[in-house]
């Protein structure tokens, strides 16, 4: 019973709050899609009950999932995704989730992208991950192109799929690209895993997908080998592919920029209105490869001198853009709100 459910968390929540002395509370995406629906009423009502400061962070708005517009939680979803309190400061992380907010709900927000810290030290080549290559039975001359997403259908992983066998076919290419896929998790089924796989079949490209050998951090396998981190696998990769046809933001894409490598991006909308004119350097589609994007990849995959041009001037725009920094200067105006900051 969801009302049975939302009231455990809640007490449960009171109980946290006044055993840690917490002054606000900042919900990272409970209030934005149902994934949680009886979470997100006990936040709603908790903080309707204490008028708690609360920083309310979105990432999806559950109208931006073609799965939750038709079902029987209409109430639910109108009463806290997102609800309408007074004491919610609201954060979104594009402009378009900006302007449906404000025209859905006519709620107010902060928008805020997505950041990196792109002054910490990022992992390097080590004695640990020079082994990469030869544990996922790769030789020196192939060429690693990272697909560093779940496998879900808004993903786009067939344009990465139809990139790697076009560029096998080139002189440039010789058959020696391999898909990387670094996230296996089917937490929306697994018909799209296997449109995947059977594609990648097809256009006989190779399609490593070991959640054995590759995990968010480095660790140990049963047998005693090693289990490579995702900054492992940026090390080691020559590509990133980045063809998703939605995206909140683009976590993967600040990544691959952190780590200095050349990417193919999809123009999906999010990219083309808040990234893409800030002037990165990337192999760019519009929803299909054509025969540029494969001429383009096989010259940066050949011309050192200018994929170290790309990756720095990216670089240079991540840290601009998209650093801590720009979270350090934004965030006291949101304590505004709550009197936190004179």
């Amino acid at each position: 019973d969801v009302g049975e459910i939302k009231g455990g968390i809640k007490a449960e929540m009171y109980k946290f709050i006044e055993d840690f002395g917490i002054d606000l509370i900042i919900p990272e995406n409970a209030l934005a899609i149902p994934m949680h629906i009886p979470l997100g009423l006990a936040i709603t009502e908790l903080v309707a009950e204490t008028e708690m400061p609360t920083i309310a962070h979105h990432h999806d708005f559950f109208w931006e999932r073609p799965r939750f517009l038709t079902g029987c939680a209409e109430d639910y979803l109108g009463r806290s995704f997102p609800p309408k309190l007074h004491s919610i400061s609201h954060v979104v992380i594009n402009t378009e989730a900006r302007q449906q907010l404000a025209f859905r709900c006519g709620l107010s927000s902060f928008m805020i992208p997505n950041v990196w810290d792109f002054h910490a030290e990022p992992v390097k080549p080590d004695a640990y991950n020079a082994t990469f290559r030869r544990d996922f039975g790769l030789s020196e001359d192939d060429i690693i192109f990272l697909q560093p997403t779940r496998i879900v259908a808004r993903k786009g992983i067939e344009n990465a799929i139809e990139l790697v066998a076009r560029f096998n076919r080139s002189p440039e290419g010789a058959g020696r690209g391999k898909i990387l896929v670094s996230h296996p998790e089917l937490d929306e089924g697994n018909a799209y895993f296997n449109r995947i796989t059977d594609y990648a079949a097809i256009l006989e490209v190779p399609l490593l997908i070991r959640p054995d050998l590759l995990a968010p951090e480095r660790g140990v396998r049963p047998d005693g080998g090693k289990v490579y981190s995702l900054w492992d696998a940026y090390v080691a990769c020559d590509f990133v592919t980045y063809p998703s046809t939605y995206e909140g933001f683009g976590n993967a894409f600040l990544e691959a920029v952190y780590y200095r490598k050349p990417i193919l991006v999809n123009q999906y909308a999010i990219y083309a209105q808040d990234i893409d004119p800030i002037g990165f350097k990337v192999v760019s589609i519009d929803g299909y490869i054509t025969r540029d994007t494969v001429s383009q990849t096989a010259e940066l995959l050949a011309d050192p001198g200018m994929r170290e041009e790309w990756a720095e001037h990216n670089f240079r725009l991540g840290s601009r853009f998209f650093s801590y920094d720009v979270l350090r200067k934004r965030l006291p105006y949101l304590f505004m709100n709550f009197g936190a900051v004179s």
